[in-house]
This record gives structure tokens, C-alpha cells and sequence, in this order.
């Protein structure tokens, strides 16, 4: 149930609302950003519309790692629309919004940031892709990262320079970045470059990490829609290789 605001608000507030939140702020100890934007406006909204009750629940379901304010999805968007609205206007990415975000103890401001991420994905470019690596291995788990290798994968579509990049992703020890290495072409269909997908599953195989297992499997599953030759040669080729749960979630639709 949506609560009373702090205050009036409504999306036109929020770019005069905008400040110089402080000089510099140090990012991992390695990256000093300029923050001219005050974020506090989504905390507001954010936290005024928390459910303690939701918040247990959905705790609960991502196994107690991170904090939640009780958000469920649909409501999430919702807020974040008029924020969304404002910052796209902006040109380029804004990684001090995406930064500020991951920051947060709360999981919904996660979500904000992948939200714009994927709104704006196609400014993402090769100067983007440590940023994107920086989020992925930082409060990782899979429903910020399955949604970041798809911002990634946009920008490897569209630069294909950048699969050196996946591949050395898939070499990481870092088990995330493999994960989205190997699920960064989902969705491509007859686009996906499939020498590319086999390099980084055979770089992968002979795993035990359950969250690599999945993702082999969902990324030959998805394959399979518009190349089901292909990803039933390459069971045959390499299924004593695999794990049965990647056997399994790849041979779902052949």
C-alpha cells in the first residue's frame, strides 16, 4: 500500500531539487567522482513507501544477504518513473547516479540503478565496460548481475571489440563475471555469435558452482530457440563434460 510522502512531490520538483551533493566522493578507493546531484529525493520517496512485512519476505528469498525496504516490483517502478524520466533526459551515462545507487544498504536502489542502466544501455560504450565490471563483482548476486550482463551485452553487440573483453570474463576468478560472460548474448537469437558462446562455456566446464552450471544451461536453452542443430551438436560434442543440470536446462526445448 502506498504510504503519505514526507512532502509534496511530484517529477517536476526534482531537477530544482538538483544540488551540488559535495565536492568528490571516492569510489572503491580507486575512483574519485564529482557528484552534482543531490539523490536523496528517491531515498525519500523510497523509504516513505517502505513495508516492513514485504521487506522479511523478500529478505527472505534472496537468502538474507541484503537488507530490503519492502518495495515489490511493480510499486518500485512506479516511484522511480518520474526519476527515471528526468535522467535520461541527461546525455551519456550517469555513472554517479549508478554509483550512488549501489551505495545504498537497501536492494531496491540496486534495482533503481539497473532500471536506468537498462533504459539508457545503448549510450553504454567500450569506456563503460569497468564500470559494469565494478558493479557486477560489488554486492554481487544473481538479480543484479543477470541484469547487468545484459546491459554488456548490448555494448558487445554493438562493439565487437569487446569480446576479447567476455572472454577474459570468463577466465576471471571472480564467479560472477563468468556468469555474465557466458549469459551476456541471451536473447540474441539467430544474431548470436556462437564460436564466442563455445569459447566461453568450454572455458567454464568441469564446474561445480551451481550459479555457473545455471547459466551454461540457460544460455545453450536460449541458443537453442534459433539454432537447435548447433546446441544439440554441441551436447553431443561435450555432454560428458557437462553438469546434468546444464544438460538438463539446455536440452529443455530440443
Amino acid at each position: 500500500m502506498t504510504r503519505n510522502l514526507p512532502y509534496k512531490y511530484n517529477a517536476a520538483e526534482w531537477p530544482v531539487r538538483k544540488k551540488k551533493l559535495c565536492n568528490n566522493i571516492v569510489i572503491n578507493d580507486e575512483i574519485t567522482v564529482e557528484v552534482i546531484m543531490e539523490f536523496d529525493a528517491l531515498r525519500e520517496i523510497f523509504e516513505a513507501n517502505a513495508n516492513q512485512a514485504q521487506a522479511a519476505k523478500m529478505g527472505a528469498y534472496m537468502r538474507d544477504m541484503f537488507p530490503f525496504l519492502g518495495i515489490a516490483s511493480p510499486e518500485r517502478r512506479r516511484l522511480f518513473a518520474p526519476f527515471l524520466k528526468e535522467l535520461k533526459k541527461e546525455k551519456g551515462v550517469n555513472w554517479a547516479f549508478a554509483d550512488w545507487c549501489w551505495g545504498r544498504d537497501h536492494r531496491e536502489f540496486q534495482y533503481a540503478a539497473q532500471y536506468y542502466l537498462a533504459a539508457v544501455k545503448a549510450r553504454v560504450g567500450p569506456e563503460d565496460i569497468p564500470r559494469i565490471k565494478r558493479l557486477i563483482v560489488t554486492k554481487s548476486w544473481w538479480d543484479t548481475v543477470d541484469a547487468l550482463d545484459a546491459v554488456a551485452g548490448d555494448a558487445v553487440s554493438r562493439f565487437p571489440e569487446l569480446k576479447g573483453v567476455m572472454l577474459e570474463w570468463s577466465l576471471d576468478e571472480n564467479i560472477w563475471l563468468r556468469r555474465a560472460a557466458i549469459d551476456h548474448q541471451l536473447s540474441r537469437g539467430a544474431n548470436t555469435d556462437a564460436e564466442l558462446l563455445e569459447a566461453i562455456i568450454l572455458n567454464n566446464l568441469g564446474q561445480t558452482e551451481f550459479f555457473i552450471n545455471k547459466a551454461i544451461g540457460w544460455s545453450l536453452r536460449d541458443y537453442s530457440k534459433a539454432g537447435p542443430d548447433w546446441v544439440r551438436g554441441f551436447i553431443s560434442r561435450h555432454g560428458g563434460e557437462m553438469a546434468r543440470l546444464s544438460v538438463a536446462e539446455a536440452s529443455k526445448y530440443i
